[in-house]
């Protein structure tokens, strides 16, 4: 736990800014006896193809006999890494008695820069920085470890896990490759690389402090499908102001974190420093640029760590593992046969003994997905197979490219309300807004994640209905509905 006093400071806002198939081959027999192979490649072999993999070795792979040497590390790292800058308009405070006669100042606003930094994550030049590094911007420039200046396109981001995936157009790039974050131990040595006070690649080393930190860093919002994921390897290695996003990597240079944090009194290192896990990096960026959002898997339960009040109240053995409290209705691990007061030990064979670590093994899968969670229940341990769902208690992946072709209008995008959601908010009907841009439904005031009901006093039961009431009506609208956590709202605009 951090000392009284301190304050978990993004690494690279302050200076700059203050700111979760099979290939089948198909002989055909032909008149002549010749054979013709058909290749057919599903969605799914397509997504894997085209994903970033971890590197099939330990990241500390011979570390008993390996003299500590970082150079070749930090020389292959150094030049992956990039320097980003954000730029972005910010609203001045206004004065209320000026607006008050003359009306808004529509020139009162503020340039802004934000810095930080990046990894480059393949030679075709996508790159990892954190979501705090480019939230908001209107521009994002990179700048290469050889000087070269480009301009970055955002695939997409998740504030949730405070990643966001970037592309540059470029070609035969230095590139870091991903090591398996499971494999780095507390004590093991790392390279903190990255561009703190807006200098160039600059490299530092400590030993890994800590894994499964929750710091409270991030902010959820459940109307807007953001989910805190906190599960932060904590090193000791020097990162200031400018490295947020910036790379993590073992001795033998392989990322497994991407820095995030610091815990300082002054904004600057003072001995605590944290990254997000390159395991849950890796399937948050595939996510990203698979189906240009995060699939969140949900396992459906509530959950505590096991203290030593908890072990003697419900006379465990020990205090490993994570105690399930509550069961969500309708939830993967209450449809798989989970019960309340058992403790979870394992996902999928890796030991989980907090609340941050069976998050983060939960939050490297997607819905649909099965996992073998073993759960200690009267002394016994059970293997169970649970099937992750979303948060609306289904297993269905969405692309948000599909979803905005199929389904878009005035800034919005739709998807069908599901129908555990419904009972749960006692609705026999609705149409859920999954993402909200600039347009008329966000200026009448509403938000992701609220569930339409009725349109002008009629019933709205599917996407299609209600784009087409949209677009035939020419007057006002009359919204009426409900936000996942109850809250009923009542919005009306003109068309």
């Amino acid at each position: 736990m951090l000392k009284n006093g301190f304050k978990l400071t993004t690494a690279g806002i302050i200076g700059g800014l203050v700111t979760f198939g099979l290939l089948h081959t198909f002989p055909n027999l032909s008149n002549n006896t010749s054979f013709q192979s058909k290749v057919i490649i599903t969605e799914k072999e397509e997504i894997e193809k085209n994903s970033f993999k971890t590197v099939n070795t330990n990241p500390y792979n011979n570390k008993e006999n390996s003299t500590l040497d970082f150079t070749s590390a930090a020389e292959k790292t150094v030049n992956s890494v990039v320097h980003i800058q954000s730029k972005f308009t910010a609203q001045q405070q206004s004065d209320p008695l000026i607006e008050f006669f003359w009306g808004p100042n529509p020139n009162n606003q503020n340039p802004q820069i934000a810095t930080g930094s990046g990894v480059i994550i393949s030679n075709d030049g996508y790159i990892v920085t954190n979501n705090h590094v480019i939230d908001n911007a209107d521009e994002i420039a990179i700048t290469l470890n050889d000087g070269r200046e480009l301009n970055a396109t955002l695939i997409g981001t998740d504030p949730g896990t405070d990643i966001a995936l970037l592309k540059i157009n470029d070609i035969n790039l230095p590139y870091t490759e991903f090591g398996n974050s499971d494999e780095v131990e507390i004590g093991d040595w790392v390279l903190a690389v990255g561009n703190p006070f807006n200098l160039t690649s600059t490299v530092t080393a400590g030993i890994v402090s800590a894994k499964a930190r929750n710091i409270n860093l991030l902010t959820g919002d459940r109307n807007n499908n953001v989910f805190p994921l906190e599960s932060f390897i904590q090193t000791d290695a020097a990162v200031n102001p400018g490295n947020s996003g910036g790379a993590l990597v073992s001795p033998n240079g392989l990322l497994v974190g991407i820095n995030t944090a610091i815990a300082s009194q002054t904004g600057s290192y003072s001995g605590y420093s944290f990254a997000v896990p390159s395991n849950l990096v890796l399937k948050v960026v595939n996510d990203i640029k698979s189906y240009g959002m995060v699939q969140r898997a949900f396992i459906g339960v509530v959950i505590q760590d096991v203290d030593q009040k908890t072990m003697n109240s419900m006379k465990l053995p020990n205090t490993n593992g994570v105690f399930v409290r509550e069961l969500s209705e309708g939830g993967a691990a209450k449809e798989a046969g989970i019960k309340e007061n058992d403790v979870i030990l394992k996902v999928d064979n890796v030991e989980v003994n907090d609340v941050p670590e069976l998050q983060e093994q939960i939050g490297r899968f997607r819905p649909g997905d099965k996992v073998n969670v073993i759960v200690r229940r009267n002394n016994e341990n059970k293997l169970i197979e649970v099937v992750l769902r979303n948060q609306s208690g289904n297993t269905k992946l969405v692309n948000k490219k599909n979803l905005e072709k199929k389904a878009s209008i005035y800034g919005a995008t739709f998807l069908e309300a599901e129908e555990t959601e419904m009972r749960k908010l006692k609705i026999k009907n609705g149409v859920k807004i999954h993402s909200l841009s600039k347009g008329k439904l966000q200026e009448a005031g509403l938000k992701p994640g609220f569930i339409i009901t009725h349109l002008d006093k009629k019933p709205v039961y599917k996407t299609s209905e209600l784009l087409e009431a949209f677009k035939k009506n020419n007057g006002g609208i009359l919204i009426e509905g409900v936000y996942v956590n109850g809250v009923k709202g009542y919005y009306g605009f003109g068309i």
